[in-house]
């Protein structure tokens, strides 16, 4: 709880992946895939309950052996590739309050953002709680060198040309332009009430959660896999700097 208010923390973790297939049961440093957001919501100061939501038996059984609820496998039409997540979050809490559990905010955590610690969503949970206007938070991280004033398009003609229009002669210096960031994934809460008003967690009440840029990667392929897997094995000397 965080001052009396109620957190479930809910992991989804779908069996058919296709850019690394069983990459959620993957080791990574040892420790399964999804066995990461286990860890950092049952290590939260805040969460009270910490639920995998999954169709597959398999992750369910690894899910549970590392300290998770599993209480139900998810239905068919939440499963599939195009499946959105804001339904799978839905039916989680719907479960919940069939069994008579309700919940005041939701932490998401993928499995595809393994960097993702404790401390982040006690950090975040404090933001969101401690702000009087917000109705959700989601990890951010500066966009840095892919600035979109320095993208360039292919022109008709085959050649660069500014993504913005313009000349490149024109490009502003790096310290003249307003940061930018990128929804990165390594965490969204928000109030169940907003979740299920808004549908999702991105709107005009959505604070920041500003990672730096080594925590936002995610593992979407084995190539991913092997650079956070490198990343993990120096998190801490990364925390230093």
């Amino acid at each position: 709880m965080i001052d009396g208010k109620r957190v479930l923390a809910v992991i989804p973790a779908r069996g058919g992946s296709k850019g690394l297939p069983g990459k959620n049961i993957r080791p990574l440093c040892g420790v399964p895939l999804v066995g990461w957001p286990i860890r950092a919501a049952l290590q939260s100061r805040y969460v009270d309950r910490v639920l995998v939501s999954t169709d597959s038996p398999k992750i369910a059984e690894v899910a549970k052996s590392l300290g998770a609820e599993v209480p139900f496998l998810r239905p068919d039409e939440l499963a599939g590739d195009c499946a959105p997540t804001a339904p799978v979050l839905l039916h989680t809490l719907d479960w919940c309050r069939q069994q008579g559990e309700s919940y005041d905010y939701l932490v998401l955590l993928e499995p595809t953002s393994p960097l993702t610690e404790a401390t982040d969503v006690d950090k975040a949970l404090e933001m969101l709680f401690g702000s009087e206007e917000a109705q959700a938070i989601v990890g951010v991280a500066d966009v840095d060198v892919h600035h979109p004033v320095y993208c360039a398009v292919i022109n008709e003609r085959g050649l660069l040309a500014p993504y913005q229009g313009g000349d490149f002669a024109a490009m502003p210096r790096r310290q003249d332009i307003p940061d930018v960031y990128y929804f990165d994934g390594t965490l969204y809460i928000s109030k169940v009430e907003a979740l299920r008003e808004k549908g999702g967690f991105y709107h005009d009440r959505t604070l920041p959660y500003v990672v730096p840029k080594w925590k936002a990667l995610d593992v979407d392929t084995l190539t991913d896999f092997i650079c956070v897997e490198a990343v993990m094995q120096r998190r801490e000397e990364l925390k230093s700097l």
